[in-house]
């Protein structure tokens, strides 16, 4: 990881983790999901970097190294696009590629609907646009992990039971699975691991060390308030079509393909709707995670996305 290199930048009235590879004329910045930090992007960064372009990944404001949002009754996805473009800013950078992954995705496509000229191109590791629809969960039952998640204190008292690591361990082997995490009635989220269950085979104990450090120091809580406990603004956006090129990257075994209407949405080309220029490439035994799961496949589609659109 001498490749990577680390700062921290004042955006917005937050201090910023940032991880930076490669000097570049063309910029490709990683924004992550959850339960992630840049750490989850160090083959991609490292292969971007190799391949001439500059690669920068935060820690999102409340995750890994960075700082909490100040408020966090009123954080957002709204603070995650005024970031990037902040970032964007910072480093004097007119234009760049954006690569999110899980909700990550959500602020780069709102970033190419709210600020197109600011966008050369996006890659979406697992999630399509599509415009917000309110209850677009409400026929999963009550133990759906971001019912139970939206709860005030549920996920605090069943995490309050383990240690960060543990916790985080187990939330990466729930969605490293092809299935929808849902608990008993009389089950918590944690307990859809069992102790003994191993490690995915990707990950080694050195990841699991770097991500638990990372996450002993944020907690949970402001991590999941954006995607899960915060309240979501209404979407104003009309006709909603992003308009810079896509690639859309899906690993066939990734449980978000399970969520309601998802694999249909894609499969019979309505997304296209909404993106009119997207490429879709399917790694099938790729799961939730199919960046850190194969690493080498996924760099070589970022890398020709990004030849195809320089």
């Amino acid at each position: 990881m001498d490749q990577i290199q680390h700062k921290y930048v004042d955006i917005r009235g937050v201090k910023l983790h940032i991880a930076e590879s490669g000097t570049g004329s063309l910029v490709v910045v990683f924004i992550h999901g959850f339960p992630e930090i840049w750490y989850s992007w160090r083959h991609q960064m490292i292969a971007v970097a190799n391949g001439g372009y500059r690669a920068i990944a935060p820690d999102l404001r409340g995750y890994g190294l960075s700082e909490h949002h100040p408020d966090l009754e009123k954080a957002s996805f709204d603070d995650f696009v005024e970031d990037a473009v902040a970032i964007l800013d910072y480093f004097q950078i007119k234009k760049a590629f954006m690569v999110g992954k899980d909700f990550g995705s959500w602020p780069v496509y709102l970033l190419s609907l709210l600020y197109p000229t600011r966008i050369s191109g996006i890659v979406s590791l697992g999630v399509p646009f599509f415009p917000p629809r309110p209850l677009r969960y409400k026929d999963l039952p009550e133990g759906f992990y971001i019912h139970r998640w939206k709860e005030p204190g549920r996920a605090e008292a069943d995490f309050s039971r383990f240690d960060v690591k543990t916790v985080w361990r187990n939330i990466y082997v729930i969605f490293s699975r092809n299935k929808i995490p849902i608990a008993e009635k009389d089950k918590e989220i944690m307990d859809l691991v069992d102790p003994s269950t191993p490690l995915p085979s990707w990950l080694s104990n050195e990841d699991l060390t770097i991500y638990a450090k990372a996450y002993e120091k944020s907690g949970f809580d402001s991590p999941m308030r954006a995607p899960y406990k915060g309240l979501h603004k209404e979407f104003t956006i009309r006709n909603p079509k992003v308009q810079v090129p896509v690639l859309l990257i899906i690993g066939g075994q990734d449980y978000f393909l399970k969520f309601p209407g998802i694999e249909d949405y894609i499969t019979s080309g309505k997304v296209k709707e909404y993106m009119s220029d997207l490429e879709i490439k399917t790694l099938l035994e790729g799961n939730h995670f199919v960046q850190e799961q194969f690493p080498d496949q996924v760099n070589q589609l970022i890398i020709d996305f990004l030849e195809k659109h320089i």
